[in-house]
């Protein structure tokens, strides 16, 4: 059994749900109610120019809205044009009413559909469905899949390389989950990552890339770009904190722009961890001001194994520290502002009381991405950060065997600690202390996916939910207002309260 302990300091749709339904709109055709047709059509049109993309939701109002006097104008600056005009510019949002007309959408309020059309034909497609993480992303989409419903299922596809190596991670897939007409149900796209060209017309096809090639420092910003330029959002599963934050100073602004998603780190780097911080607030009662974790791996008699993949993104990461180094102080962030008294730092090697057990740091990415999200909740909904810290502690080509990948789990455990309701953090100490788990099962091809495929299936039906427009998030940025702690629950990555209590 390996301990790894870490240690930081954390920093309405109702009104587009109107009388009548919404419409859906592409460039070249609408399908509206027909007494409504004939006046949304140029309406519909113009959204989707808007937007610079082939096909637009425009989330419009099925009968004139009433503007000053009757005049069915909007009372905005642009209120010469139709207030249906006007509508159709937002990407998302809902409208609300008020006297004179529409008024701007509420900040909370986005869009909630998201639709396949002959233009995009898949919801999603599994870029690198042939590596060895890919396989196993493939074989959750499918088990998520077959478990639907039928009505609810969502046309998807893989995307590699090679053909054959694709079909035969569809076909082992099928005999696993024992679903022999999967290969049949399952669209193939052959692109690859040195033919731009390629990842365009990957790009084209899907609502949304689940990219798992790496490592992501020589491999992923040709995916990100082009997932951006053709309006086409993004997860990976990236763990390499100088590729994340490099995309998030060189895409944010293009990405919001084009109004796609670009969230990185979505497997067990840094899901358990980013979204266990906000956990243990939310379950919190007060106000938390800082978080020590702990990771525990669990393997049974054979021991740990993990891909070699895995370790060279590692390697890559260690020998270019300088680049992020660089590009942090490029960046000019100013510090964020920590509530309460400060966690002490932890020697490299250190005793854990809690959980009786030494700990070492732990090197992959959650610092990096849970600091990340510190920053944006404090900036964007005004959330209090607070302090956290992270430590931790072979490798082969083939990676682990499936016994392997059976006996290991791992364990994250939260120590928090805040002040209660009405306490003045200046003058006294913390008074609330809490501990929260997250478990699950072997992290890297077994957690991972299961992490990767349901923030993928949060995405395509919470998007009210997530943030405002678009850019490059974090799992926490991206998902704190979204039910993807609820579906982790359920396939397997459970979050619980060990204790709550006053000092």
């Amino acid at each position: 059994m390996i301990r790894v302990a870490r240690l930081m300091r954390v920093a309405g749709l109702r009104a587009a749900m109107g009388r009548r339904p919404l419409l859906s709109a592409t460039e070249a055709d609408v399908q509206p109610e027909p007494d409504v047709a004939a006046r949304h059509r140029p309406v519909a049109r113009d959204a989707a120019q808007q937007l610079g993309r082939e096909e637009a939701w425009a989330w419009l109002w099925a009968w004139p809205a009433r503007g000053p006097k009757g005049a069915g104008r909007c009372s905005r600056a642009d209120g010469g044009q139709d207030s249906g005009s006007c509508c159709a510019r937002y990407w998302g949002p809902g409208l609300r009413r008020r006297r004179g007309g529409l008024s701007p959408p509420r900040a909370a309020a986005r869009c909630g559909l998201v639709m396949a059309t002959e233009q995009r034909p898949f919801h999603l497609v599994v870029f690198g469905a042939s590596g060895f993480t890919g396989q196993f992303v493939t074989e959750e989409v499918a088990r998520e899949q077959i478990a639907s419903e039928q009505s609810s299922r969502l046309p998807w596809a893989v995307a590699g390389r090679s053909k054959e190596k694709l079909q035969q991670v569809l076909e082992k897939a099928a005999q696993k989950l024992g679903r022999p007409s999967l290969s049949s149900e399952v669209g193939v796209i052959i692109c690859d990552i040195s033919n731009p060209a390629s990842l365009d017309e990957m790009a084209k096809q899907a609502k949304l890339v689940l990219n798992c090639v790496g490592p992501y420092r020589f491999y992923g910003e040709p995916v990100v770009k082009a997932c951006i330029e053709n309006g086409t959002s993004c997860i990976d599963i990236c763990g390499e904190p100088q590729f994340l934050e490099l995309m998030h100073a060189k895409y944010h602004e293009k990405a919001a722009e084009k109004g796609v998603y670009i969230i990185g780190s979505s497997g067990f780097d840094s899901i358990p961890a980013d979204l266990g911080v906000l956990y243990t607030r939310n379950q919190m009662n007060g106000t938390l001001t800082a978080v020590e974790s702990f990771l525990t791996i669990n393997t049974g008699p054979e021991g740990l194994c993990i891909h070699d993949g895995t370790w060279k993104s590692a390697i890559y990461g260690f020998g270019d520290k300088g680049s992020l180094r660089k590009l942090r102080s490029v960046s000019c962030l100013k510090p964020v502002p920590i509530v309460g008294t400060k966690l002490k730092r932890r020697w490299p090697v250190s005793y854990c009381r809690e959980l009786n057990s030494y700990s070492i740091p732990f090197l992959g990415s959650d610092i990096s991405v849970v600091k990340r999200t510190q920053r944006y909740l404090h900036e964007n909904l005004e959330d209090s950060p607070f302090p956290w810290l992270f430590s931790f502690g072979y490798f082969s080509k083939q990676g682990p065997t499936q016994k392997q990948m059976d006996e290991t789990s791992f364990t994250m455990t939260f120590f928090g600690q805040g002040y209660s309701h009405g306490t003045c953090v200046e003058k006294n100490k913390p008074n609330i202390r809490i501990c929260t788990q997250v478990k699950g099962p072997e992290a890297g091809y077994v957690a991972t996916p299961i992490a990767m495929v349901q923030a993928a299936m949060t995405f395509l039906s919470d998007a009210s939910d997530l943030p405002k427009g678009g850019g490059v998030f974090t799992p926490g940025a991206a998902f704190s207002r979204t039910k993807l702690i609820d579906r982790l629950n359920k396939h397997g990555i459970e979050f619980s309260v060990i204790s709550s209590s006053e000092v």
